[in-house]
């Protein structure tokens, strides 16, 4: 998805929020293009606050004059990415490194709204081959070695050669995945998985997708 694109969705997003109301801020791609637009509004008399995911995103709308709030307890709606989602509008997410703070602020919305382009659409979630699993530092071999057991290698996420560490002051293991027929079976496996925080495995929780698709915006909804 190029960066108009994702602007495009950004804006069509924007239809969303009400004044007053709670916003999620989501982190990737797509969100930062909302956060844009909702920057813009914002500056233009809009009145809103938001609660980022990421510090990355908390960055940007503080830059933008967003007025933010810390603690996700309601949120009226929440936008953010995906880097999968399926027929069913289930998803796999974190592969920027934020999941956990997404996912709990998609948990605190009234309406979670997802932005993408439609080469993240999937028959089956697992087709890109790997599934994020935020991990406490001091699991991470107990963790690496269960997976492996389960079926799912994973590898230390890096970046600039050194291990990657979230906002949370945590590292992702990211397994190998093939076709994920049963995401919330998979997800409440790995769950039980001492030291493990959060997966990239967001069931039953997008209200609406926003596709982009054929130069336009199109709107999918859970049934």
């Amino acid at each position: 998805m190029t960066d108009q694109e994702a602007a495009a969705l950004g804006a069509a997003a924007l239809a969303e929020v009400k004044p007053g109301q709670v916003v999620g801020l989501g982190t990737g791609q797509a969100a930062t293009a909302f956060i844009h637009a909702l920057g813009k509004a914002v500056q233009e008399g809009l009145r809103v606050a938001g609660v980022p995911t990421s510090e990355a995103s908390a960055a940007l709308a503080r830059k933008l004059g967003i007025p933010l709030v810390n603690e996700p307890v309601t949120l009226d709606v929440a936008v953010d990415g995906a880097d999968e989602v399926d027929p069913q509008l289930d998803l796999v997410k974190g592969f920027g490194g934020a999941l956990v703070r997404e996912k709990v602020v998609a948990a605190a919305a009234h309406r979670f709204i997802v932005l993408v382009g439609e080469e993240k659409l999937v028959k089956t979630l697992g087709a890109r081959g790997r599934l994020p699993v935020e991990v406490v530092p001091f699991a991470a071999p107990f963790c690496a070695r269960r997976l492996r057991e389960l079926g799912y290698p994973p590898v230390v996420r890096e970046k600039d050669g050194r291990p990657f560490v979230t906002d949370n002051g945590n590292l992702i293991l990211d397994a190998a995945v093939r076709a994920v027929t049963d995401p919330g079976g998979l997800d409440r496996t790995l769950l039980a998985i001492p030291g493990v925080v959060g997966t990239g495995l967001f069931v039953g929780m997008a209200h609406a997708v926003l596709v982009w698709q054929d130069g336009r915006t199109r709107t999918l909804t859970r049934h």
